[in-house]
């Protein structure tokens, strides 16, 4: 048996999402037929490794602060960069400005490098799951609370978003998720019904927000663990 977010009807707002994922879940009977039309994939920390565990340090000792305190500024703020409210240069700038520094702009050019390349590793076996996925005809898309600045400089070197029929990205439609209308833009551009598309994230947070509409959520452990979890739904 495994556990599924159809006909998902408990909350009808968002107050519960931080509850654990598998408390919440339907459990489907192994070899259910469900209907699905579409699979959409996070990106950092799914289709790509999470963040080089270098790379807070690398941005740290280029500030010329301590790690812990580059991590705290660094996702305290992150929201508004995934949102597109700020730019790379801004961001960085006013991160800094909170902690007494006043950056140049080749210091902020350097952070930005630094932290983009660090989400551009590519999991091969994410990377084959999805194709695998491509052949079969079934719709495939990209959800990610993600940054201009890596889309302008990364995105087109990275032949997994071509493979997509659709991408949405937190910077470019002005929400992130959780946010519930940022999975409401991903099921219009996708043309299914929340029960018809099945999503996955390494972060519970967001799997419970898709839970909650009615999306065949799973929070992320490996591509093993996906493919096994899809052929259980009838995907193949």
């Amino acid at each position: 048996m495994f556990l599924s977010g159809k006909n998902w009807k408990l909350f009808p707002d968002e107050s519960n999402l931080f509850f654990p994922v598998k408390q919440f879940c339907d459990i489907i009977p192994t070899g259910a037929k469900v209907g699905i039309k579409a699979v959409a994939f996070d990106y950092g920390g799914v289709i790509a490794f999470f963040q080089n565990t270098q790379a807070m340090k690398e941005m740290a000792d280029l500030a010329g602060i301590d790690e812990s305190l580059m991590k705290k500024i660094y996702w305290d703020n992150r929201s508004i960069y995934d949102q597109g409210l700020v730019d790379g240069i801004g961001f960085f700038k006013n991160i800094l400005i909170d902690v007494g520094i006043f950056a140049d702009p080749d210091l902020l050019e350097k952070l930005i490098v630094c932290d983009i390349e660090s989400w551009s590793r590519v999991n091969p076996e994410s990377e084959e799951l999805i194709r695998e996925l491509k052949t079969s005809g079934i719709k495939l898309g990209v959800l990610s609370n993600i940054v201009q600045d890596f889309l302008d400089r990364i995105k087109e070197t990275l032949p997994v978003f071509r493979l997509m029929d659709t991408n949405v990205f937190s910077c470019e439609v002005g929400r992130v998720k959780p946010d519930k209308k940022i999975y409401e833009i991903l099921l219009s551009r996708l043309g299914c019904e929340a029960d018809e598309l099945v999503y996955f994230d390494d972060m519970e947070l967001n799997v419970n927000a898709a839970l909650a509409l009615g999306i065949h959520a799973f929070l992320w452990e490996s591509p093993e663990k996906a493919r096994k979890e899809l052929e259980l739904l009838g995907v193949s």
